[in-house]
């Protein structure tokens, strides 16, 4: 994805104020050498970041004629109006290692064996997975086939298919964090298998 900026020289709070109300967006990019101040149109800006992609892959910058690669690293957001407040970006070189998370894309699960046969209820606990690579294999998101899941399927981390030269980061103690939840319907007690009502406790007897 490419993506248009125009290099801005004023900076503070005022300036970024003056900035959002003329339409554009403040930013910055940093990495591989001096920082530096942009701006970008609020309304281009705005759907970009609507767009899977555009978190995920890397991005085409333009500025000043000059074209160079960087990744989105930061969108900050007002907390009730559709506004964009400020955005970062990371310059990208082709030795770079990026820690970035990539999204997970489940398909095939309507015509498994655990949806269309079994009637599974099928829950994926993971949308997105922290990777590290070098820019050129970054994926745009990473498929999980699940054509051939049953109730009695274990998915977990380890089972997925990481396209060559991505590494996934796992956090925390467990190595192999499950990515889906499969839950067999509930299965309604038969006609007459009603458990029997409880007796009636005798009645007691009165004085005489």
């Amino acid at each position: 994805m490419q993506f248009v900026a125009t290099e801005r020289a004023k900076q503070g709070t005022g300036a970024s104020r003056r900035l959002r109300l003329s339409g554009k967006t403040p930013g910055i990019v940093f990495g591989a050498g001096e920082a530096l101040m942009i701006e970008i149109d609020h309304n281009a800006l705005w759907h970009a970041v609507h767009k899977e992609a555009f978190h995920s892959s890397i991005l085409d910058m333009e500025v000043n004629g000059q074209v160079s690669k960087v990744v989105l690293r930061d969108v900050q957001f007002h907390p009730y109006k559709k506004l964009i407040q400020h955005v970062d970006f990371q310059r990208v070189e082709a030795n770079t290692k990026l820690h970035m998370n990539v999204p997970l894309h489940f398909e095939g699960l309507e015509e498994s064996p655990a949806v269309k046969g079994e009637n599974c209820t099928v829950t994926p606990l993971m949308h997105e997975l922290q990777v590290i690579c070098e820019p050129a294999n970054l994926p745009e998101f990473i498929k999980v086939d699940l054509s051939a899941l049953t109730s009695k399927s274990v998915l977990g981390l380890q089972a997925l298919k990481l396209p060559n030269g991505v590494k996934a980061v796992v956090r925390g103690a467990n190595k192999n964090p499950s990515l889906i939840s499969i839950k067999l319907p509930e299965v309604a007690p038969a006609e007459g298998d009603a458990a029997p009502a409880p007796a009636a406790a005798p009645a007691k007897k009165g004085k005489k």
